[in-house]
């Protein structure tokens, strides 16, 4: 503990078009037709670090364990849950990231545990499956 997990393919995919995206924006504001002035320039500039961004909200998923309970960090929004709360996780064949039950009634998706990379998945799941059980108010 602490142990954190989070995808490896989408981290790479989000940032790497987040840089590939905000250099873009640049060479062509830089390299555009005269008649587009200063302020042209910059609103294409600051459209691509505004994609950039939602980029980024994308790469910054994950899911965090420690001593107190997780940290689920999703796209728009964290959210923070002790160990009592917690009481399974689910992940079926197809579905894009796990499901966290909690005690009072809601369920929440890990979009740090990628359900398309299979074996880091089913890993991912297993070792925070056996933590709920361990610390949680999981079903035996």
């Amino acid at each position: 503990m602490p142990v954190t997990w989070r995808p490896r393919r989408g981290r790479i995919v989000a940032y790497g078009f987040a840089v590939l995206i905000v250099l873009g924006a640049v060479v062509m504001a830089v390299l555009i037709a005269g008649s587009f002035k200063l302020p042209d320039r910059l609103a294409i500039v600051a459209f691509g670090c505004a994609v950039a961004f939602v980029l980024h909200l994308l790469g910054r998923v994950r899911v965090e364990a420690d001593d107190e309970g997780i940290t689920i960090v999703n796209a728009v929004r964290t959210h923070r849950y002790t160990w009592p709360e917690i009481l399974e996780i689910t992940l079926l064949v197809g579905d894009p990231w796990p499901r966290i039950d909690f005690s009072d009634g809601r369920t929440i998706g890990a979009m740090g545990i990628q359900g398309s990379e299979k074996p880091r998945a089913r890993r991912a799941t297993a070792e925070l499956e056996a933590l709920i059980r361990e610390r949680g108010e999981a079903k035996e």
